[in-house]
């Protein structure tokens, strides 16, 4: 077979730093359900604890990291969105 440009080898999972968000996120609540049901080994539980926290720190991090473009971009465009201000009308006398 000839080899592809990524790299990759075929049916190798990805690190747990090259997984999406959404990759990321489903990885670890599949190691929260395998500790909380509490079948496993202690070594292979402290593996999965050890997983789980490497994949909430990823996590976090691509959080913030998401959070940041947000302001960005608000602080880019905010100033096209804001609508100008109407002029305040006189208040009625009775």
């Amino acid at each position: 077979m000839p080899a592809t440009g990524s790299g990759k080898r075929k049916g190798k999972p990805p690190g747990i730093d090259e997984l999406t968000f959404e990759q990321a996120i489903a990885r670890l609540d599949e190691t929260v359900e395998a500790l909380e049901a509490g079948d496993v080994p202690l070594a292979e539980a402290t593996r999965l604890y050890e997983q789980g926290m490497k994949l909430a720190r990823v996590c976090s991090e691509m959080l913030a990291t998401a959070e940041l473009r947000i302001t960005q971009i608000q602080t880019a465009y905010g100033e096209q969105m804001r609508l100008p201000q109407e002029p305040a009308e006189p208040e009625e006398e009775s």
